[in-house]
């Protein structure tokens, strides 16, 4: 299993992307555009409800109040240092 560094924020962006500022001390920048699609996943494209991102406890991920969701492996994996 890999292990990947906690995190320590996440901040809304322009053009739906999160900025994730990790334990390591990296700085890493996620886009949710491909996420927003059918009704659930959707309702990220609302700017108000998209700047409700918040992290999940421990670091392990980020969620939306209604539980829109996305794992810690894909927030590194799929994102791109800054």
């Amino acid at each position: 299993m890999t292990m990947y560094p906690l995190l320590t924020s996440v901040t809304p962006q322009d053009g739906h992307c999160l900025l994730l500022e990790y334990d390591s001390g990296e700085r890493r920048v996620f886009d949710v555009a491909p996420y927003m699609t059918g009704s659930w996943f959707g309702e990220l494209l609302e700017p108000s409800y998209f700047n409700c991102v918040s992290m999940l406890a421990g670091g392990r991920g980020i969620s939306w109040p209604n539980g829109q969701d996305i794992a810690p492996h894909e927030l590194y994996e799929l994102s791109i240092a800054v």
